[in-house]
């Protein structure tokens, strides 16, 4: 019977029904049991580098709920011969849903009109219009699986939908060749990207200034993608309307300007566990190493070369 670890918090009911009987999960592991676990099931705040790696030396596969390893050393974990296994889709919905909802927050000025309401101001509702989806411009920078189904979702509620990639395939009509085309005409951007060197404040002064006035930013993606000082200096410009984040550069994060911001809405990187994609999640990754130690191919992995 193989030994599989849970490195983090997760559903044992349904990681062991996906598991099946032939092999026994641990939750909070010891040392001893680190030592003979053959498998780990990893969340998404646990940092698997080679030190971990060295207190669990029988380890054939590490599965990562979700997509992101920027806390797992691939490189480490393929000189070993360990796969890396991921679960993209399994969020696809959700973190959609959660883009959409942070974003339909600021345009619709959701935050404003309940303090309206609370506060007896009555008469204050008639200084703020609320936006609309329909007739906008909304640009997606990333189109991948949840990229695309935002973008559906958009398209259907009558919005005029840009995306900007340049690894991926995008329709004509959809694409566009450069980031900074995709701002200039956007009413509303969600990013869905990864973390790279290269894309670090993607998001910046430089490129805040190519908005419409008044555009909404929503990033459900990485933190560190946008930088808090620059956003918060646009909202202060009035250049950037609104700011919806899940994510940030270090969590939980430590408090910024921004957050204080009226026109922001924060949620703790939860975009993505809603209890339908956290089930998927961990149903994934555990049939992800089900598959490993029974010598099959995962369904998917961060390094194919590995196997």
């Amino acid at each position: 019977m193989s030994t599989v670890v849970a490195l983090g918090p997760v559903d044992e009911h349904v990681v062991m029904g996906a598991l099946g009987r032939e092999h026994r999960l641990v939750i909070d592991p010891t040392d001893e049991d680190l030592a003979t676990a053959e498998a780990a099931i990893v969340r998404a705040h646990v940092v698997v580098d080679a030190a971990l790696m060295n207190r669990m030396p029988r380890l054939r596969v590490i599965a990562r709920t979700g997509v992101g390893t920027e806390r797992v050393d691939v490189a480490e974990a393929t000189r070993r011969g360990i796969p890396v296994v991921v679960t993209p889709g399994s969020n696809t919905n959700a973190v959609a849903e959660s883009a959409l909802s942070l974003a339909l927050y600021l345009i619709k000025r959701v935050g404003y009109m309940h303090d309206v309401v609370t506060s007896g101001e009555w008469d204050r509702r008639v200084t703020v219009t609320p936006g609309d989806i329909d007739g906008s411009v909304c640009g997606i920078v990333g189109w991948g699986r949840i990229g695309q189904r935002l973008g559906g979702i958009l398209a259907a509620m009558g919005a005029t939908v840009r995306a900007f990639d340049p690894y991926a395939t995008i329709p004509d009509g959809l694409r566009v060749d450069t980031l900074e085309e995709l701002l200039v005409v956007s009413d509303c951007v969600s990013l869905h990207v990864p973390l790279t060197a290269a894309n670090h404040h993607l998001i910046n002064a430089d490129t805040l200034a190519l908005l419409k006035p008044g555009a909404v930013l929503v990033n459900c993606s990485r933190g560190p993608l946008v930088s808090l000082d620059a956003a918060h200096a646009a909202l202060e410009l009035g250049r950037l309307g609104g700011l919806g984040l899940d994510v940030f550069d270090t969590e939980p994060p430590e408090h910024h300007a921004v957050f204080d911001h009226p026109n922001v809405v924060l949620s703790p990187h939860v975009s993505g566990l809603s209890a339908k994609a956290a089930a998927q999640t961990f149903a994934d990754a555990a049939a992800g190493i089900a598959d490993a130690l029974a010598g099959r191919k995962p369904a998917a992995v961060a390094r194919l070369d590995v196997l």
